[in-house]
């Protein structure tokens, strides 16, 4: 049997956006879609097997943050979930930086960024909850690394593939990776269509109607 993260990864660059993915996954009937996570910058977009990161309040012992870097791999996005908090960072300059050299793909936060204007210099893609600037140094602390996540509802497991772009993040279990991608190709190819149908003359709900736009999402029954 092939490693579907193997696969997923072959087909990485030509991934559908992350409306075509998000319907996909509800075609399935598989939740995916990171509410409340958005872009830092407009026009940025990554897809990358996920390599996760949990933080958790610090206490007495102490803690670090941001030392996990060194152990991500060239190509793959990190999701960092750090319970949605917005009042301390759990990333900055020096990580921008030192991720994009080392080919990482992009950052997803469940939290909260900062040093905003260094990752828009060197272009390195971030989508979080928020940014403020003040540091998560002896307030959070890494808990696990390459461990599930779960996120609104999203349970998320290492190597798992995230897609994310203007509209949001949104993550596809590996093992249905290339499922999703053909159902959201087939989605795109029918939105397509109804825009032609349209610019030939059809009204929208003709188009509509004709090429099933209203039940592109329904979760099909397996029967």
């Amino acid at each position: 049997m092939s490693d579907p993260t193997a696969t997923a990864t072959a087909n990485l660059a030509a991934a559908p956006s992350t409306a075509s993915v998000s319907d996909a996954l509800d075609s399935l009937g598989l939740p995916g879609s990171l509410h409340g996570i958005g872009a830092l910058r407009q026009g940025r977009r990554t897809v990358g097997p996920v390599f996760t990161v949990t933080y958790e309040p610090v206490d007495d012992t102490g803690g670090t943050v941001g030392d996990f870097l060194d152990d991500v791999p060239a190509g793959a996005v990190i999701l960092i979930d750090n319970a949605g908090r917005t009042d301390c960072t759990v990333w900055g300059g020096i990580m921008s930086e030192m991720a994009h050299d080392r080919g990482v793909a992009g950052t997803v936060i469940n939290g909260t960024c900062r040093d905003v204007a260094v990752a828009t210099a060197v272009g390195y893609p971030i989508w979080s909850v928020s940014r403020f600037m003040r540091t998560g140094k002896d307030r959070v602390r890494v808990a696990a690394v390459q461990k599930p996540v779960t996120i609104d509802g999203v349970l998320v497991h290492p190597g798992d593939i995230l897609v994310a772009d203007d509209d949001g993040a949104v993550v596809v279990p590996a093992s249905h990776w290339g499922e999703v991608v053909a159902l959201a190709r087939r989605i795109d190819h029918v939105e397509d269509a109804i825009v032609d149908a349209v610019r030939a003359g059809a009204t929208l709900a003709a188009a509509r109607a004709q090429h099933g736009y209203h039940s592109l999402q329904t979760r099909k029954d397996p029967s």
